[in-house]
């Protein structure tokens, strides 16, 4: 149990000791805020309410019955509607003896039971990788690993959008003015070269639209009677026929591309545990849509076009099957969801990756899972997140206006490179070194960049803002654990027995309670799928441990005990960052 807990736990008691007559009232303990006397604070707000007292009558009745009742009070105060309490010295020692002891500390139990599939990234075939499925692929992998480390198995998986009229016009495009060309012959990664069809695709296609409207046509009636849209239709029916000549192009496009995707992945230290592919997953649910007429949860209407009507539930009636039998995206969705259930037998929890211009589609998806039974369909999440624009403005992937992921990558290797450099510390590092350094420092700080901001949240990403060594940034919580990693060397041998120290300084205390918290900022993360509670809480360590470097000596102090307790803090607090940051996707380095 935490001391926050411990608190939590003595006050309820003591309040209903004293206030007998009373309901349960919602408790609010919290750190004492630095301007004030105090380690942890309850708030007398709702107590108030429910008594009608002055809060310094109930602060008084309380703080003196939990100096009476607990061995770990020292002292308390009592500010406007705040009662403020300063726990004993040993409280502290005590609590950071059970951190030291606990190797993998932050971390919870793996339990038996139950598990989440976490689906993240799920491109389309038919362009590269753009800083916008960054953020999203970044996403989901943290939240995996924190969903692990708050106790879950986990499952990566994601599906690949390989089929559709956006893959046929790059196909088509390759057709007309590729000249044979590969990737190799072109020197360019497949996701790439496949994406700079896409977009001569749609240079052709505007420039027939225009010529179309110049003869009189609308943009409506031009953008559906241009020939290059026509051809790339004609095309996609070719290919759902099984067109041989079709289906080997298509397959030889994919392969490309799915070569490139694996590079960024690898670039961007992620992986995945599973994939599935539109292609292969499109048709699932058309079995399911006949199950779902059957028990009446979709109705036929008499065009023989299938729906299921929501308005009851505040949305709306969603098609589920057209008239001619072919199924729509919600039924690839509700066939997909069931197959992975069947495919990890066991987990009892789905979460999907997608940015926020898919919240209703997921609400419908969720709610058709339910009403077709499945009990799992309660623990199914929308991972739902903002978009990411450039300082310029909006990215727009028709006109190959993004920012290119590998792009990205290399933009920030090569800011980090530049700082690093400017700030000279890396004498006696060989280049190969050097190399690893740069590279984990500007992954490090695009990762963080993207990671701190709630996902809910749009971000407007500028690469030069995120490599900075000041501040909540990527490269300032690394060099704190290098910086300990130094003293850390410099101390030598680390006891593994905690020493016993008579007193701790203010900040040592302060740095406990901070590194005492991370189990549940761990929990609260998983809860709400959210890696900015890492990403913030890393920070406030740092903070902490930063403002206890600068106010007592460490490698210094002449007494031995306290050399070693504040080493043994240290190597503890690096743990605490390392964790962290590995929950994040990012590397500690060891030396910067």
């Amino acid at each position: 149990m935490t001391l926050k807990q411990q608190i939590e736990t003595t006050v309820s008691e003591c309040i209903q000791s004293v206030f007998s007559n009373i309901e349960a009232i919602p408790l609010e303990v919290q750190l004492t805020k630095k301007e004030f006397e105090g380690d942890f604070t309850v708030v007398l707000f709702p107590l108030v309410k429910a008594l009608r007292l002055a809060p310094a009558q109930i602060g008084e009745q309380l703080g003196v019955l939990l100096l009476q009742k607990s061995s770990l009070l020292k002292s308390y105060n009592i500010v406007s509607g705040f009662l403020n309490l300063t726990l004993q010295e040993r409280a502290f020692t005590e609590t950071f003896s059970h951190i030291f002891a606990n190797s993998n500390f932050g971390s919870h139990p793996i339990s038996a039971e139950g598990g989440a599939i976490v689906e993240f990234s799920s491109p389309n075939t038919n362009k590269p990788l753009h800083l916008g499925h960054i953020r999203n692929i970044l996403l989901g992998f943290s939240v995996s690993r924190i969903l692990e480390a708050a106790g879950k198995k986990v499952h990566k998986t994601q599906i690949i959008n390989d089929r559709g009229i956006h893959i046929c016009k790059s196909m088509l495009a390759w057709q007309r003015f590729g000249n044979s060309e590969t990737p190799q012959t072109a020197q360019m990664k497949g996701d790439h070269f496949v994406g700079k069809y896409y977009v001569q695709f749609n240079i052709a296609y505007e420039e027939e639209i225009k010529a179309l409207e110049a003869n009189g046509l609308t943009k409506d009636e031009a953008k559906k009677q241009a020939p290059i849209f026509l051809e790339a239709q004609d095309m996609l029916r070719k290919w759902e026929a099984g067109d041989a000549e079709v289906v080997s192009l298509w397959k030889t496009m994919n392969q490309w591309v799915y070569e490139g995707f694996e590079t960024t992945y690898r670039d961007l230290e992620v992986d995945f545990d599973s994939y599935y592919y539109e292609s292969e997953t499109y048709l699932l649910g058309k079995s399911v849509v006949t199950l779902g007429l059957e028990k009446g949860v979709f109705e036929q209407d008499p065009d023989g076009s299938v729906w299921i009507d929501l308005t009851a539930d505040g949305l709306d009636r969603k098609i589920v099957l057209r008239a001619d039998g072919t199924a729509v995206y919600m039924t690839q969705d509700i066939g997909t969801a069931i197959q992975r259930m069947k495919d990890q037998p066991g987990m009892d929890q789905m979460i999907f990756t997608v940015g926020n211009e898919q919240d209703y589609h997921f609400k419908v998806l969720f709610l058709i899972l339910k009403k077709l039974g499945f009990s799992w369909a309660n623990q199914l999440h929308h991972l739902s997140y903002g978009m990411v624009d450039l300082p310029t403005g909006k990215m727009k992937s028709r006109e190959g206006i993004v920012v290119d992921a590998d792009d990205l990558i290399a933009e920030v290797i090569d800011t980090a490179t530049a700082i690093s450099q400017e700030l000279g510390k890396l004498d006696g590092y060989s280049e190969e070194e050097k190399s690893a350094l740069y590279r984990t420092i500007g992954l490090g700080a695009m990762k963080y960049f993207l990671l701190k901001i709630d996902p809910k949240k749009k971000i407007t990403y500028n690469p030069k803002e995120s490599v900075d060594f000041n501040g909540n940034t990527g490269p300032f919580i690394q060099y704190a654990h290098a910086r300990i990693q130094s003293i850390l060397r410099k101390a030598g041998n680390i006891p593994t027995t905690l020493a016993t120290v008579s007193t701790l300084d203010a900040k040592e205390i302060e740095l406990i309670k901070v590194l005492e918290d991370f189990p549940a900022v761990v929990k609260v993360a998983a809860a709400e799928l959210s890696p900015a509670l890492i990403a913030n809480y890393a920070f406030d360590v740092v903070k902490a441990y930063n403002s206890f470097y600068q106010s007592v000596s460490i490698l210094g102090e002449s007494d031995e005990n306290t050399r070693t307790f504040r080493v043994q803090l240290s190597a503890k607090t690096a743990e605490v960052i390392k964790k962290a940051l590995y929950l994040l996707g990012i590397q500690s380095p060891e030396r910067m």
